[in-house]
């Protein structure tokens, strides 16, 4: 569910001038909005990182829990492609789990890579959680490497796929001047594609830029101290 570009905009308008912190005109809450929903957007791999270091691989997430809300925010953002070659990964913003024949792969360093192989017990048998791996390349003009753990060890030139994550297309309060007052125009506007949870974040944090941009302290302490706990209550 999109967030409204219009409900945010009105709201922005609403809190500055409550606040008697000037008016904010479309086209610089175009250009503030942008640049809220892309920290905004970008501040997901660093949560997800950071839930990854701290929780156990193994552990059962709730439907409720910090992580899920965090892959449901990068949901929309996120499809399959192939992995051209099985080494070029397609153009993307970000890259995230890999794939052969659908079973994902799991991350090694070279050095690692190398001890496996080189491992008898290891030639023999699948190694438990390990069907396939892939490691960064060194060639030139390729991203990764893949090699299936059945025995063979052989590198693959097929079947491999990736998530490929996007950045979120850019937001626009569209409008249309009637009597030197510009009017909402929902045709042609484009909505935020975060997750609906980040509405109040979005608020702040354009209220914030634009206290910055307006040269108004006042503004952007408010909006900064609003922003810093709606993140509190999200991580909690």
């Amino acid at each position: 569910m999109a967030i409204s570009v219009d409900t945010v905009y009105q709201r922005v308008l609403a809190i500055a001038n409550k606040e008697q912190r000037g008016y904010i005109t479309p086209q610089e809450f175009n250009l503030l909005a942008n640049q809220a929903q892309t920290e905004i957007f970008e501040s997901y791999f660093y949560d997800l990182n950071q839930r990854e270091r701290l929780e156990p691989e193994e552990k059962e997430y709730s439907e409720s829990s910090v992580s899920k809300l965090l892959e449901r925010k990068l949901a929309p953002f996120t499809t399959v492609a192939n992995v051209t070659g099985a080494t070029t990964y397609p153009s993307h913003y970000q890259i995230g789990k890999i794939f052969l024949d659908g079973q994902e792969c799991v991350k090694m360093d070279r050095n690692e890579l190398k001890s496996y192989k080189q491992s008898v017990r290891h030639q023999s048998i699948n190694i438990s959680n390990l069907s396939a791996v892939y490691i960064d390349s060194k060639t030139n003009g390729e991203d990764i490497e893949v090699f299936r753990f059945d025995g063979s060890n052989s590198k693959e030139t097929s079947g491999v796929t990736c998530e490929v994550i996007s950045a979120p297309a850019a937001v626009n309060w569209a409008y249309v001047v009637v009597n030197e007052k510009a009017l909402y125009n929902a045709s042609n506007a484009t909505n935020f594609t975060l997750h609906i949870s980040e509405e109040n974040t979005l608020v702040n944090k354009i209220l914030e830029l634009a206290g910055i941009v307006l040269n108004k302290p006042g503004l952007v302490e408010i909006a900064a101290s609003k922003n810093a706990a709606e993140i509190q209550t999200q991580k909690q």
